[in-house]
């Protein structure tokens, strides 16, 4: 693959990852003035996010076996097309019950975006380079923190929050555009894949006993709730406790999100001489330190605001630097049920994702304790789930060793 070709790829790729990135920060300065429109309080607004989440996880159940069986093109389409039809329905909401489903709409097919794009990372690259294009994706995955919610926080003060989601309907314009016109189709429609219960059960069931999989995919979506938890609890932690304006607000948000495009192009360079599973075991430690301080230091009221965001800066820093290797890690042992596995990847993130956003809105606390405590428990569940896996990895991969030896 010439250069040329190769950065053309992960720039439509790109494309497609920034999609729910965006659907997910860019209204978030906008909670207030929805919950003072709409009649209701931020906590009810903070359930459009959530329900967001939900549609995003289970989606891409639906989505996987499509892709697996008509191409990716094509289910990619259709999804495209539902995003577009409910960001309308987000544009006309005239209560926060309607916007909670048009949400959630809007992201049973904005996650057919999440699907095709892993999925076309493991169809188009060699396994070797998988794990170097997914750091590239997660630098997207960081920039749309970054520029998402300060545009929307403008928007917001210049045109009211229905011009969030008019926005978002011309962003997905453009991807479909893109995919229709610019992007190839990496896996040819497979007739022989079965869409009956039965055979589709199966072939998540193959992919999810895969020690390598469930390992890295688990760990690694564990690990990812830290950043759904910063997400959901920022505009409490900064506008409601600490008193930031919508612009303030923007630009904190944005530059956390520096921590996370770090990540990315440190883990970049940290390929080229070290393996990912190397990276992600100090990833897991460092991971684990910096969230527990975090907690002691909220628990104790040690942190004012500089010291919160650096806390979580440095926290989402090593999300950053494990996720884009556990993803790799995931996807490796996959060719033929790469949609599926693509699927179950993502249905693990955002599931576990819209627990722990809404775990948030269940706290109204003044302090950060319950945004740091929610990401300390991720970072620990996700170090054990790491370390007793791969201890079942290895052990398969010695039961097979000595199988073949005997043969």
């Amino acid at each position: 693959m010439t250069k040329k070709r190769y950065v053309f790829l992960v720039l439509i790729l790109g494309l497609l990852i920034a999609l729910n990135p965006f659907s997910i920060d860019m209204y978030l300065p906008a909670f207030g003035d929805i919950a003072k429109q709409l009649h209701t309080v931020s906590s009810r607004v903070d359930l459009s996010l959530s329900s967001y989440f939900i549609g995003l996880a289970f989606g891409q159940l639906l989505y996987g076996p499509l892709m697996d069986r008509f191409g990716r093109k094509a289910p990619l389409y259709f999804g495209l097309s539902i995003y577009i039809i409910a960001s309308v329905g987000c544009f006309l909401s005239s209560s926060v019950e309607m916007l909670i489903v048009m949400r959630l709409f809007q992201a049973l097919g904005g996650c057919a975006a999440q699907v095709a794009c892993l999925a076309m990372v493991r169809d188009l690259f060699p396994v070797s380079e998988i794990a170097k294009v997914y750091a590239l994706l997660f630098v997207v995955l960081g920039a749309s923190p970054l520029l998402a919610p300060t545009a929307g926080s403008y928007l917001t003060l210049a045109f009211g929050w229905q011009s969030v989601f008019v926005v978002l309907l011309a962003i997905a314009v453009i991807v479909l555009l893109a995919s229709v016109f610019v992007l190839p189709e990496s896996y040819k429609p497979d007739k022989t894949y079965s869409l009956k219960p039965g055979p589709i059960v199966n072939s998540f069931l193959s992919v999810i006993r895969n020690p390598q999989f469930y390992t890295y995919a688990i760990s690694g979506s564990v690990a990812f709730c830290a950043l759904f938890a910063y997400v959901a609890g920022a505009p409490l932690v900064f506008m409601d406790i600490f008193g930031l304006g919508k612009r303030e607000f923007g630009w904190v948000f944005a530059g956390i999100a520096v921590g996370f495009i770090g990540a990315g192009q440190v883990n970049t360079q940290l390929l080229k001489r070290f393996k990912s599973e190397q990276i992600i075991a100090v990833s897991a430690v460092c991971l684990v330190v910096s969230s527990g301080i975090f907690l002691l230091g909220a628990f104790n009221g040690w942190f004012g605001l500089a010291g919160t965001i650096a806390m979580i800066f440095l926290t989402l820093f090593w999300v950053g630097m494990t996720n884009p290797n556990t993803s790799a890690l995931s996807m490796a042992p996959f060719s033929k049920n790469a949609g599926v596995a693509s699927a179950l990847l993502g249905a693990m993130q955002l599931g576990l994702g819209a627990v722990s956003s809404s775990a948030m809105g269940l706290f109204s606390s003044k302090s950060a304790v319950p945004l740091a405590a929610i990401m300390a428990a991720a970072a620990v569940i996700s170090a054990l789930i790491l370390f007793i896996g791969r201890r079942n990895i290895r052990e398969k991969v010695e039961a097979d060793t000595e199988a073949v030896a005997a043969h």
